[in-house]
């Protein structure tokens, strides 16, 4: 992942074999129930937190701060909202005290962070699991806060929540599937939206789906960024994947990366045992000038189809708008064959 790469898509070519159906309990990877956190209402105190990258201009922070105004919440900033260490919004201790204030604060009912960039790895030891386990609140945010939100997941078994973070755009669309989500408690089916270039073409460009391996599989939603992922594998931040549909996405690596990170993941163990694999957007991982690179599509089919489970990509999950808000470590089936994801239950109590 590269910061401040333009966004977009991503083509491959289609491949299937036979149907496989597999499920697991709905419960947390790490043998424990999941928590749901509380769903959200108008007028809740939202807490607005820098877990990784500074933010370098304070009209950036007023623009948070209005987008949560305009959904009807109350904004709170963390003290060390605007803090800046190097790249980073303050110290690994200053912005972990943030997010630990914020959950042991009951007025707090959910924690969105400014942006991502790079840091919200190194705050993982310095969390107090124990107060977010006692408190469990919505969290969500993508790219680097897929650090926070899978090490939050493994270490409490809360229900972490990929999507927006503060900087993104707040359109109609995206506003409208996080309010479904965390504040009406529905459980939605995912397909790829129709983009405006192809409203009225015969066919579809944007957003296509390609099938690696049919079938379809049902377990819990783990993922993120791929190059945040591969940096906590291995540690105790990174959940068990043994029957949960893997997602992962990327922007601005070129295919020799992708291709390092994946290995990285299997010589791991960590595509071992998994129900269902989704790869969503990848902008501008293309070869570039690169003589005799392998394409996206090699990559995937060489570390994925072998693995003979429902398999798919191009789903609408990366640094693209609209953001889905998606649970992590909740219950939901995809079917590789039609690209959609369907949750099998409410992730907000």
């Amino acid at each position: 992942m590269r910061r401040r790469q333009l966004l977009g898509g991503l083509g491959m070519a289609t491949a299937g074999v036979a149907l496989r159906q597999q499920t697991v309990q709905a419960q947390g990877r790490q043998g424990r129930p999941n928590l749901l956190p509380p769903r959200l209402r108008e007028g809740d105190a939202v807490g607005i937190v820098s877990p990784a990258g500074a933010t370098f201009e304070r009209d950036r922070l007023d623009l948070v701060i209005d987008a949560v105004k305009a959904l009807g919440f109350v904004p709170r900033v963390a003290p060390h909202a605007l803090a800046r260490y190097g790249y980073l919004a303050g110290t690994d201790a200053e912005r972990a005290a943030d997010v630990n204030a914020m959950f042991a604060d009951p007025a707090i009912k959910a924690l969105l962070p400014v942006r991502g960039d790079w840091g919200s790895a190194r705050i993982l030891p310095y969390l107090d699991y124990d107060t977010i386990r006692a408190n469990p609140k919505v969290v969500i945010g993508f790219s680097d806060i897929s650090a926070l939100l899978l090490g939050i997941y493994a270490q409490t078994g809360l229900v972490t929540f990929h999507g927006p973070h503060g900087l993104t755009a707040w359109r109609a669309d995206q506003v409208e599937l996080l309010r479904q989500i965390l504040m009406e408690g529905e459980a939605l089916t995912y397909t790829n939206p129709l983009l405006g270039a192809d409203q009225d073409r015969l066919m579809r460009d944007q957003g296509r789906i390609h099938t690696i391996t049919t079938g379809q599989a049902t377990g819990p939603l783990i993922g993120g960024n791929l190059s945040v992922v591969s940096g906590i594998v291995g540690s105790p931040y990174f959940p068990d994947t043994s029957g949960a549909i893997l997602f992962l996405e990327d922007v601005g690596e070129p295919p020799y990366s992708i291709d390092r990170m994946l290995t990285q993941l299997k010589l791991a163990g960590l595509l071992d045992g998994l129900a269902g694999f989704v790869f969503g957007q990848c902008r501008a991982c293309g070869p570039g000038e690169t003589y005799g690179s392998l394409t996206l599509e090699e990559i995937l089919r060489d570390h994925i189809q072998p693995l003979n489970i429902p398999a798919y990509a191009g789903a609408w999950i990366g640094h693209v708008e609209p953001l889905w808000t998606l649970p992590i470590g909740g219950m939901v089936t995809m079917n590789a064959s039609t690209g959609t994801l369907q949750m099998q239950g409410p992730a907000v109590l």
